[in-house]
């Protein structure tokens, strides 16, 4: 018995001998070599740090694309407002082509017939003072002017010494013997004889205007720059 305790203790010295060291450095080179951290916990963690600089770098180009965006809006206005204008110019255009051809037309000549010319040199003719002095009366010696009177807006745009115009070919009446013709939308009637002094076709070669003189209108010509006929206005 004591040779058999004598060896199971000299075997566990000896195994105890042998262990230990062996522990001892296994211990020995955890220290000199850590553990390597695993492969999925330290590089997951990379990504995020390298894709947040990317991110915001990818924010500022957007960013700088406003003021960009702001310019392109404002030229794509400028553009509309430019075609806008281009396509109104040939309206206006038109507009005015429209207007000067309705002026043209407002003092365009009606033809007339020979019976029509041979009526109204008739009238001209029979309303030839004699004795101007005896035969004419102004609208004082009349007892004033009691007829339409012309707005003065209307009278300084188209009337007066600065807008002359012949009589010839405008429309042409008989009132009560006496003649009338029509000019800027009136109609206006001798009261007075004319001058046996002017020549005998004065309506149809001289100019004339209408002015107002002493409360009312008369009838001058430009080559008898003195001597007015009473005339009345009518719509």
């Amino acid at each position: 018995m004591q040779v058999v305790g004598i060896t199971s203790t000299a075997i566990l010295s000896l195994l105890f001998g042998i262990v230990a060291p062996v522990y001892a450095q296994q211990q020995s080179e955890k220290q000199d070599h850590p553990e390597k951290p695993q492969v999925g916990q330290h590089e997951q963690g990379k990504p995020e740090q390298q894709h947040a600089p990317q991110q915001e770098h990818a924010q500022q180009p957007q960013r700088q694309a406003k003021p960009e965006q702001q310019h392109a809006q404002q030229q794509q206005r400028q553009d509309q407002n430019k075609q806008q204008e281009y396509a109104q110019q040939p309206q206006r255009k038109d507009q005015n082509r429209q207007q000067q051809v309705a002026q043209q037309r407002g003092h365009e000549q009606p033809q007339r017939t020979q019976e029509q010319q041979r009526v109204e040199q008739t009238a001209w003719q029979q309303h030839r003072a004699g004795n101007w002095q005896s035969d004419h009366r102004t609208w004082q010696q009349r007892g004033g002017y009691n007829g339409y009177r012309i707005p003065d807006d209307r009278f300084r745009g188209y009337f007066g010494s600065a807008h002359g115009f012949r009589i010839e070919g405008l429309p042409f009446l008989v009132v009560g013997g006496y003649p009338r013709f029509q000019y800027g939308g009136y109609w206006f009637s001798l009261v007075d004889p004319w001058p046996g002094s002017w020549a005998n076709n004065w309506y149809d070669t001289d100019d004339v205007y209408v002015a107002y003189v002493e409360n009312g209108y008369y009838l001058f010509n430009r080559r008898y720059p003195t001597t007015g006929i009473a005339i009345s206005i009518s719509m």
